[in-house]
């Protein structure tokens, strides 16, 4: 019987234990998708307990203890900080078998050199242990972490009217070697049957320095504003699809995406063909904009958000409600990527779907694509509710079958914590057990040099040369 969590942890092979100690371990960490607060960043931020750094805006722990019975109080209500990490550490024996338990220790080791098992019991001393390191250590402001983790660059997420000026701070300080990369996040000014894109198109106005009134005058704002990212660091976009759109591009395309603009800002709801239409053809436009600069340009597709109304009403989004979609992915996707490379506008493009229907699909999609560069067109890390060991399997088995795992841009962590550094961990040594049993069962040949360099760029390299 193995020890829980020792040093070969998910290892099962002596190749897999050779890649991940020698190849994998060592790697530096770019998490080209995440949700940190470049605010944070800036300031250095030092968290003061451990319900502040683990629990605030985490909704993986708030559903799990929801799922536990703990009442809501304990979770985003007005409890005390330690009476929030209490109900935590008694939910955590109840995660066996999620990849929560593993994530939750994996932090505790890695960040305070913790090996007790988190529960009841342990949580005191744990909680005293813990917020001592969290207020003293210089390993655990936000740069400590940065530098402590090896991490290389992180990817925020930005909307196209933000000034970018906690980036420019972070640059201009340099007292880190982290890069800290904005990433042009649209989804406001794609989504004209939203509530509030009159006003939200406004304020893009005032971001690009133009009055906009027209769909022409839109598409110069939006160039404007990637052209202002470009040239503060931006090397990717990211869209958050429940689906992809596709609306024909029959006669006069233009004319009905803009007849569709008008109508929405002047306050009449979009029909939902009028609104798909729209999104098509903004989407197809910002292929091409993104492409020009040599961007990544990132789908997230298939989440279904904020499905219980009475959650929503009293907590707001984006707080343990939303759930995967199964909308058919293949026809619209295939064409909305059809037109752009028609139009000589489709760029780099990470294929992300929270479904895991959906990879053969996607793995199969982006292979009809492929071209110009090495990866160009990838399938997206197993995402948000599919980051545990199956899901990372699957995906990484689904790229292997059907395209190029060896160009791989690996992991990411999607989070708003800088508690999750261990998720790149977790994910190479799944990965490295994959690839060594492998060479166990004969399906590959133990030629360190091959195998290495692989294991070396889906841990980092294949991420720094896409991303350039």
């Amino acid at each position: 019987m193995k020890q829980f969590m020792d040093e070969d942890f998910l290892l099962d092979t002596n190749m897999a234990r050779r890649l991940y100690h020698e190849a994998a371990a060592g790697q530096p960490i770019f998490d080209y998708h995440c949700h940190l607060s470049p605010e944070d960043i800036a300031e250095n931020r030092r968290y003061g307990d451990l319900a502040a750094i683990w629990l605030a805006g985490d909704h993986y722990k708030w559903r799990a203890m929801r799922a536990n019975g703990v009442d809501e109080r304990f979770i985003t209500g007005d409890a005390e900080p330690y009476e929030k990490f209490l109900a935590w550490a008694e939910t955590a024996p109840r995660l066996l078998g999620n990849p929560l338990y593993h994530w939750t220790h994996l932090e505790l080791r890695r960040y305070f050199g913790i090996d007790t098992p988190l529960d009841g019991k342990s949580a005191p001393g744990i909680w005293l242990e813990a917020n001592e390191k969290l207020q003293n250590d210089p390993e655990l402001s936000v740069y400590g972490i940065f530098k402590k983790f090896n991490v290389y660059a992180v990817g925020t997420t930005d909307d196209p009217v933000d000034s970018l000026e906690c980036h420019e701070k972070i640059e201009r300080e340099g007292k880190t070697a982290t890069k800290a990369l904005p990433s042009f996040r649209p989804d406001k000014a794609l989504d004209i049957a939203g509530k509030g894109f009159a006003e939200y198109v406004a304020k893009l106005g005032k971001a690009a320095g133009k009055t906009i009134t027209s769909l022409d005058d839109m598409l110069e704002a939006l160039a404007a504003r990637v052209d202002y990212f470009d040239k503060r660091g931006c090397r990717a976009s990211d869209h958050d699809l429940e689906y992809a759109p596709f609306e024909p591009a029959e006669a006069n395309w233009e004319k009905k995406a803009a007849r569709a603009f008008d109508k929405a800002m002047s306050g009449i709801s979009a029909g939902p063909r009028e609104a798909e239409l729209y999104k098509t053809f903004a989407l197809c436009f910002l292929a091409g904009e993104y492409k020009k600069r040599g961007w990544a340009m990132q789908l997230h597709m298939s989440a279904l958000r904020s499905i219980n109304s009475a959650a929503l009403a009293q907590l707001g989004p984006n707080t343990g409600f939303d759930v995967i979609h199964d909308h058919p992915v293949s026809a619209k996707l295939s064409r909305l990527l059809n037109e752009m490379h028609g139009r000589g506008g489709l760029p780099k493009t990470i294929l992300y779907s929270l479904n895991p229907k959906d990879y053969y699909p996607l793995a199969t999609i982006m292979g009809s694509f492929q071209s110009e560069v090495p990866g160009k067109m990838q399938l997206g890390s197993a995402w948000w509710f599919l980051d545990s060991r199956d899901g990372m399997e699957q995906q990484i088995k689904t790229l292997a079958n059907a395209g190029l795992l060896s160009r791989f841009v690996g992991m990411l962590t999607d989070s708003r914590s800088f508690l999750s550094y261990p998720r790149h961990e977790y994910f190479r040594r799944i990965l490295c057990n994959i690839v060594g049993g492998w060479v166990e069962n004969g399906e590959a040949p133990a030629d360190w040099q091959l195998l290495s360099g692989m294991v070396n760029g889906i841990s980092f390299a294949n991420a720094a040369s896409y991303f350039e």
